[in-house]
């Protein structure tokens, strides 16, 4: 199950609003219901996308398909926009992520023109503005496009065997992190043994890949704790735990705080 928190619509969201809640909504690993454009104009971090980890900096363009597993880093320097399609849009998107280093300042100048235009649109009262919004939409889809035929591929430390490998491992554990599966089975039920899959993890974003299965069930449970009044027992089962009093323990041995407590801070 993916995060269905976004709304069915088309949106352009200030990327330092994405953290508003907690750094977690965005450092965390977690997939999304719909594709993202993220559309960095100032400061600097790392941004993982399907277990690769990369620095973004200013004028970088980063689309992270539907269901890919993500989270990136959001300092107080960090501005630009997010740009959500819609969990229903018909815009023509790349299925694999981008992430787009903009050099040339005409390209920076047109995407920055598209995103106004979107955002115009949306604000707009006149008739058909739905209709502006999404081919406005599908031209930012073109401008993707265009500038992707344009970039050299980026060399990466990791081998693509590693890369293609994590991007697999991601994939299999967005659709299972409620199973109460851990390393070992996403290994097995890829062929590999744990220790090649946490190696070729460490290689690609610099973490084993029981972090990485950790990062995804506790962004789970803070967005379970904080979005719904269900009960932390049925929360724990519903994310594969053992036991309530197991899931307590990993909670607050990650967060400094119990799952009761976090629910209650505001």
């Amino acid at each position: 199950m993916k995060d269905l928190s976004p709304g069915p619509q088309a949106r352009l969201m200030a990327i330092p609003r994405l953290a508003a809640g907690g750094r977690w909504r965005v450092e965390a690993m977690r997939s999304l219901s719909e594709p993202m454009l993220l559309w960095f104009t100032k400061g600097q971090g790392r941004i993982t996308v399907a277990g690769v980890t990369r620095g973004y900096t200013p004028h970088n363009a980063v689309l992270i398909p539907a269901g890919t597993m993500h989270g990136f880093e959001v300092g107080p320097q960090v501005f630009g926009t997010a740009v959500f399609f819609g969990r229903n849009s018909d815009v023509a998107l790349p299925v694999t992520p981008l992430h787009l280093r903009i050099r040339d300042s005409q390209s920076q100048v047109e995407v920055n023109q598209c995103l106004d235009s979107i955002q115009r649109e949306l604000d707009s009262p006149e008739p058909g503005h739905d209709r502006a919004v999404r081919h406005h939409l599908g031209l930012l889809g073109v401008w993707l496009e265009r500038q992707a035929a344009r970039m050299p591929p980026e060399t990466v430390v990791a081998p693509v065997s590693a890369r293609r490998l994590v991007m697999a491992f991601t994939a299999l554990l967005e659709r299972d992190f409620r199973s109460g599966r851990g390393v070992a089975d996403y290994a097995a039920a890829m062929g590999v043994t744990p220790t090649h899959l946490t190696r070729c993890c460490q290689r690609t974003c610099g973490r084993p890949a029981s972090a990485l299965l950790q990062d995804r069930l506790l962004f789970e449970a803070r967005r379970m704790l904080t979005e719904t009044d269900r009960p932390v027992s049925h929360i724990a089962r519903d994310l594969g735990f053992t036991s309530p009093s197991y899931f307590t323990r990993a909670f607050l041995h990650q967060t400094g705080k119990t799952p009761s407590a976090f629910r209650r801070a505001p």
